[in-house]
């Protein structure tokens, strides 16, 4: 199969993973009503077609957090990303640098902060989850400083991981001890490619960033048991003065959906907020982060960097969520289906279809630069 989108590069993950994995990718909280919200509202936004503009100098780079990239997109943070593909967040890292857009690492990534660095060649961005244990988050804060991270994305709307029915029915969870590794193991077997690249070739399997806090266990069961127990759920806007203590470079808030918090990250200092409803995988039921974007983006104004994430499948997305008022999207699925799929080419091509996609949107809105995307471009307008 030939990948020309995004959905190709998700039905090749969905045939190469082992089920507990793909649906772990692809699944959502409950009934799953804002994952499919996500897509559907952002596809149901409508642009206006200009025609006899001369677009024959069509410019899609941006500057984020002061640092000039090719597309107004960067990778978001994937936990376990390297699951899907040997070694797959510096897979990934390697075809988020070819193509100048930025990386994030997950602070539960599968490869490390310094594994990521000695693959990366420029700095990469880093995501924070905030635990119990502060001197973790320290040691975490000063590793990805010690190893070029530039800006620091900090998810806040996981409190508790949210309740994702795929994962039960799948075995990732809910098939505690023998039961649940040999459900597991015979799926993996069921997908001889992953399970050579990924199960053989892909050693050592350690948990990434958290693998000093699990003694030595590397066992998906282990690594759930720990984010149920070490995930903050009493963290307050107050603890980013912690945060801004510990880290010195950009600042952005991750997972924000209501315009009195974005206002509230602009008085604490953030540099940055995602609009974000954590890929419809926390509470189900909330916002499109297409519907929340545009109140927000209106009521912080330029005090802060407005990204957006969740439901995008191409490139005529980016530009949709640009026009509602982001200045950048981050990427979450598309990547993760292409590693899965292709590993580091497959993430590289994905990108590159991405800004084909854009430059089409942007040549038939009659646009020729990121910065005049915006609300004028909508139909209606």
């Amino acid at each position: 199969m030939i990948a020309a989108s995004i959905s190709d590069y998700r039905e090749l993950a969905r045939r190469r993973l082992p089920k507990f994995l793909f649906e772990y990718i692809d699944g959502g909280s409950y009934a799953e009503v804002t994952l499919r919200r996500n897509m559907t509202d952002l596809e149901s936004v409508a642009l206006r077609q200009r025609v006899m503009r001369d677009m024959s100098q069509v410019d899609l780079s941006t500057t984020l957090f002061g640092r000039k990239q090719a597309l107004p997109v960067a990778l978001a943070p994937v936990g376990l990303a390297g699951m899907n593909a040997r070694r797959g967040e510096c897979q990934a890292v390697r075809a988020a640098e070819g193509a100048g857009v930025p990386f994030t690492l997950s602070t539960v990534s599968a490869c490390s902060l310094s594994e990521v660095a000695a693959a990366a060649a420029k700095p990469f961005w880093f995501q924070l989850y905030m635990t119990r244990d502060r001197g973790f988050v320290r040691e975490l804060l000063a590793e990805a400083a010690e190893t070029g991270c530039s800006t620091l994305i900090f998810t806040v709307d996981m409190p508790t991981p949210g309740s994702r029915y795929r994962d039960y029915h799948s075995g990732l969870a809910g098939s505690p001890g023998p039961i649940g590794q040999m459900r597991r193991a015979l799926q993996g077997a069921l997908k001889p490619g992953w399970a050579w690249d990924v199960g053989v070739m892909g050693r050592p399997h350690a948990l990434g960033n958290i693998a000093r806090k699990l003694e030595g266990k590397t066992g998906i069961e282990d690594f759930f048991a720990w984010m149920r127990a070490n995930f903050d759920n009493s963290i307050q806007w107050h603890d980013l003065d912690f945060i801004r203590s510990e880290w010195r470079g950009p600042l952005v808030i991750k997972g924000i959906l209501d315009p009195q918090d974005a206002l509230q990250a602009a008085e604490v200092g953030a540099d940055g907020i995602v609009v974000s409803n954590h890929g419809g995988r926390q509470l189900d039921g909330v916002l499109s982060s297409a519907r929340a974007l545009p109140p927000i983006a209106d009521a912080v104004g330029d005090r802060l960097t407005v990204l957006a994430d969740g439901g995008v499948r191409s490139g005529l997305d980016v530009v949709r969520m640009l026009a509602l008022g982001a200045k950048g999207v981050l990427l979450g699925r598309a990547w993760a289906y292409a590693l899965a799929a292709k590993g580091e080419a497959g993430v590289a091509h994905m990108l590159s279809l991405l800004e084909a996609e854009m430059r089409v949107a942007m040549t038939l809105t009659g646009v020729t630069r990121v910065s005049e995307i915006d609300g004028s471009i909508l139909a209606g307008h």
